[in-house]
């Protein structure tokens, strides 16, 4: 079986990636990253996925983005926004590069592993606007990634594979379900409780809520007690 890094967060995207690249063939190696973020429940349940989903194996790196601050996902002192995803604005939960760290990390992992495919769960239809999550992006990242391996210069060409980049979230969750992913396992939410539980109001609750609804199936996500309805 082929190699692949698989960023893994924890959230319905990633997961949904993860079954993706198994279901191809690949011996997927989970890449989770602590960056400092609000919701570290995610961190618990990209084990937890990891683990139902058959990765070979699954590491959590340690990153303090925190230390810069600048996004709500990163600074207590900045609120989560809870009045819904705003047009043509990028919100204040996007962190500053975050994408271009977990990215150069998986990097770093796939050139040791002798690897040649990272997934990575990049959405540009149903998300929040990031700048970083766009295909664009995703291709020159890729094409910087063949310029500065050693993997790549002696002919092992890396892939990024974002096999939901233009999927609606009702699409990646009928995808998700047929192939297996129990999402109650998954974190989603920007501020979830240290058990997991979701707010059901920030902006990732309100994208995954829609989801679960375009596709027609139940929602397994557990809510906080104190949920907004």
């Amino acid at each position: 079986m082929r190699k692949a890094v698989v960023l893994l967060s924890g959230g319905l995207d990633s997961a949904t990636v993860l079954a993706i690249a198994r279901q191809q063939g690949f011996a997927c190696h989970a890449l989770s990253i602590d960056y400092g973020q609000r919701h570290r429940a995610e961190l618990d349940a990209a084990v937890r996925v990891a683990s139902a989903l058959g990765a070979v194996e699954q590491k959590t790196v340690v990153i303090d983005l925190g230390a810069f601050g600048g996004s709500a996902l990163t600074d207590d002192n900045i609120a989560v926004p809870t009045g819904g995803v705003q047009q043509n604005e990028i919100p204040v939960t996007y962190v500053p590069a975050r994408n271009t760290i977990m990215l150069s990390l998986a990097l770093a992992w796939a050139e040791v592993l002798g690897a040649q495919d990272l997934f990575f769960g990049a959405n540009a239809v149903d998300y929040s606007g990031y700048p970083d999550c766009r295909p664009e992006y995703m291709r020159a990242f890729e094409n910087m990634a063949n310029l500065a391996t050693k993997a790549a210069v002696e002919g092992r060409r890396l892939t990024l594979h974002t096999p939901i980049i233009s999927m609606s979230k009702g699409r990646i969750i009928e995808q998700g379900l047929a192939l297996g992913i129990d999402y109650g396992l998954t974190v989603s939410c920007y501020q979830a409780d240290s058990g997991g539980r979701a707010c059901g109001v920030c902006d990732s609750c309100r994208l995954r809520t829609a989801g679960f609804a375009a596709a027609g199936v139940p929602d397994p996500t557990r809510y906080r007690p104190d949920r907004v309805r």
